[in-house]
């Protein structure tokens, strides 16, 4: 629940035996200031660096034009979830702050350049007391570590730039193929895979991975493979041009691509495949920018009919649709060949406090308008689940499955026979209700774009079989251009 300011003096008031005051600075070495925005603060019992977390308890200020060393306080007026400190259950908790900058980065406590406070434990008991959090650490930009095989890849961005007023750059790590060195003159065809909500390139770094092998080829054929970088500030940006998100998918395609091209030895043959928010991009990058691509395999992709937006049709629902008496935070399985979806108020409660990066938001950002506080509007009401039939307006032209339908008179001669959908019958979140829909009505249309449906779950679905099945699709598109093209 949203809780808003009220007197300081009622709150001490009511709750003198119990509250418990967080006052928290910033030292002029972490920023110089003076400091406007978000400064958020987590606790965890269990937890050992809270601001690492995605659940709560987590408290949320907005100040104006702080300086170093001027204390915020953290009390009962602060935004709040699951309840205010003063209801927070007493016991021991890590606590940290963090003062969000909002420069780089999807995860507030993780994000390039913000000032946060050491973990501390603390023990809220029932009298009043007053702890200081000192946020005299800085979070560090990551090293990305290459290797021979595995390098990484920043495309400097004017049009994000432009849009965001500050330095941008589309990001990758790119793993290129045995014999890539031994062969200075052979070119190689690229295979793009992007990871889903929470995926990142960094994940290639050898800081991070183990893996120096060459790039694995599409079954028999030598790639270069691309791993791009969905994270943003708001959430997965899949690619798309948004409001929010600013032109990624025109800057992916007229910067980030042409320099690739300048910088690899490839030979202009691109596939995609993709999962969840990476699935999504994969279609949609297919259906807006055809001629730039081989294929693609969109798999269990975020919904790609808004008929069916996870348990919600969005174009018929006065509100969300979905269980409302959940004590847990994320999703459950099916259970005994129902669905039984559990990711409810909780979640979009959390997002009110930690306001950016994390799922809601991400479709917000990249589906609606921008708000007059420079966030994304959001189509549910936050309290009651009501949509916002304004805002749904903005998010229309994403439904992929109505934008294909009434643009497929121009988009068949590039797009027909290049895009493959795939997605698990128990999917967690319902897509596979969303793909059949996409499905039906690309037979109405007469498209070449095979459906397949694979047992298992959002997470399970991606045996050997199923990723068999998607290499040859992919190995199938990129012979078909490659006929087309010949080398």
């Amino acid at each position: 629940m949203k809780y808003l300011a009220i007197p300081l003096l009622l709150l001490l008031t009511l709750f003198a035996a119990q509250a418990q005051q967080f006052k928290v600075q910033y030292t002029p070495a972490a920023y110089a200031g003076p400091f406007t925005g978000n400064v958020l603060l987590y606790l965890s019992a269990k937890n050992k660096q809270p601001k690492n977390q995605t659940g709560w308890p987590c408290y949320r200020l907005a100040v104006r034009n702080v300086q170093p060393g001027e204390s915020i306080v953290f009390a009962d007026a602060a935004l709040s979830y699951p309840t205010l400190l003063s209801r927070l259950e007493r016991g021991d908790y890590y606590v940290q702050a963090v003062w969000d900058l909002n420069r780089e980065g999807r995860v507030i406590g993780q994000s390039t350049g913000n000032p946060y406070s050491t973990a501390r434990k603390v023990s809220l008991g029932a009298a009043t007391e007053t702890f200081t959090l000192v946020c005299d650490q800085v979070v560090a930009a990551p090293v990305f570590v290459e290797t021979t095989f595995c390098k990484e890849f920043k495309a400097p961005s004017a049009l994000l730039s432009a849009f965001q007023r500050k330095p941008v750059s589309l990001n990758a790590a790119v793993i290129l193929p045995a014999g890539y060195y031994q062969q200075p003159r052979r070119r190689y065809p690229v295979l793009f895979t992007v990871g889903g909500y929470g995926g990142t390139y960094q994940h290639y770094s050898r800081s991070v991975s183990t893996d120096t092998l060459p790039a694995t080829p599409i079954d028999t054929i030598a790639c270069i493979r691309v791993y791009l970088d969905g994270d943003c500030s708001l959430g997965h940006s899949v690619y798309a041009n948004s409001a929010n998100n600013g032109p990624v998918g025109d800057a992916f395609t007229t910067e980030f691509l042409p320099l690739l091209d300048r910088t690899y030895r490839t030979n202009g043959g691109r596939m995609l495949r993709g999962h969840s928010s990476g699935g999504y991009t994969v279609a949609y990058l297919l259906t807006h920018y055809p001629k730039l691509f081989a294929g693609g395999n969109a798999s269990a992709p975020d919904p790609v009919d808004f008929h069916r937006f996870v348990r919600t049709n969005l174009y018929t629902d006065a509100k969300r649709m979905e269980i409302i008496d959940s004590t847990t935070y994320g999703e459950k399985s099916p259970e005994s060949g129902k669905y039984k979806y559990d990711r409810p108020n909780i979640a979009h409660n959390v997002e009110d406090i930690i306001y950016r990066g994390e799922q809601d938001v991400s479709f917000d950002a990249v589906f609606g308008p921008r708000g007059s506080n420079g966030l994304p509007k959001p189509l549910f009401d936050p309290a009651t689940g009501a949509l916002d039939r304004k805002v749904f307006a903005h998010w229309k032209p994403y439904d992929l499955t109505q934008y294909v339908s009434r643009n497929w008179a121009q988009l068949r001669p590039d797009l027909n026979g290049k895009l493959r959908v795939s997605v698990g019958t128990e999917d967690n979140y319902q897509l596979n209700e969303a793909v059949l829909l996409m499905e039906k009505e690309m037979q109405k249309l007469g498209a070449d774009m095979p459906f397949a449906y694979y047992p298992g779950t959002h997470f399970t679905v991606g045996t050997p079989e199923y990723r068999k099945a998607e290499i040859m699709w992919l190995q199938k598109t990129y012979l078909q251009w490659l006929a087309q093209h010949p080398q």
